[in-house]
């Protein structure tokens, strides 16, 4: 339902109340209608109000997918990495004066590996209708295609920088995979994806499983799972495109 509409209730025309929206974005440059329903476009259309997590890319997702929409004419702030609670007052001040409010990703979900999490915790303290919409997730795509546990999985975000730390949380997250049957779901800044695989392959056993899901709805789309030995043999040159790993036991 896009916001601000009129409903029947009882024969009588009732206004829809103002919602938080949790609008997904694109992961790769593709036309809007390869991965996003029509009802994301009607909801970015009546939208006066967005909360975003870089400005420049929400612009050119929201001119994308409706470019009859005037952008100097709408608001769109940023949200902090870890805002505060003032911060994030300005932000949803918009629904306690009756107009909704959309949350707009770098790339994907709302919520999921970005700040958008804080805005939904605010709406629901205060009863705040929250509404997600259909849409790409990185993650779930990845663990589609991988062919690995889709019964029990766990996203951990980001590896540690720090080498020592890093290399820990591999070999933590190989042994967890191992004696669980979990799939670890994590990714990378892309400049350092290959840095990241080489440690993969350098920290890991040659027949634990790793699924490199690279470019995902994109027309260079890669999503291959092999065993750390084949893949030793194999090994790709991974570029600064996004990318997601998986490791299954």
């Amino acid at each position: 339902m896009s916001p601000n509409e009129l409903t029947e209730v009882d024969g009588t025309p009732h206004q829809e109340p103002p919602a938080l929206y949790l609008i997904p974005s694109l992961l790769a440059e593709t036309p809007p209608d390869y991965s996003l329903p029509s009802a994301v476009a009607n909801v970015v259309s009546s939208l006066k109000h967005f909360a975003v997590e870089e400005e420049r890319s929400a612009r050119a997702f929201i001119k994308a997918v409706c470019p009859q929409l005037q952008i100097r004419e709408l608001s769109i702030k940023r949200i902090a990495e870890s805002p505060s609670n003032i911060e994030v007052a300005e932000l949803m001040s918009p629904l306690l004066q009756g107009d909704s409010v959309g949350v707009i990703s770098e790339a994907g979900c709302p919520g999921i590996a970005d700040p958008g999490a804080h805005l939904v915790t605010y709406a629901h303290a205060r009863g705040i209708r929250v509404a997600p919409l259909v849409g790409p997730c990185s993650m779930v795509l990845a663990l589609m295609g991988s062919g690995l546990n889709g019964q029990a999985w766990r996203f951990v975000g980001y590896l540690p920088v720090d080498q020592a730390q890093r290399t820990e949380q591999i070999k933590s997250l190989e042994e967890r995979a191992r004696k669980t049957g979990e799939t670890q779901i994590f990714m990378e800044t892309p400049y350092r994806n290959d840095k990241l695989l080489q440690d993969l392959l350098a920290h890991c056993a040659s027949d634990t499983r790793l699924c490199i899901a690279q470019g995902l709805t994109g027309p260079t789309e890669f999503i291959k799972t092999l065993s750390i030995g084949d893949w030793l043999r194999n090994r790709p040159k991974l570029e600064k495109v996004p990318c997601v790993f998986l490791v299954g036991g």
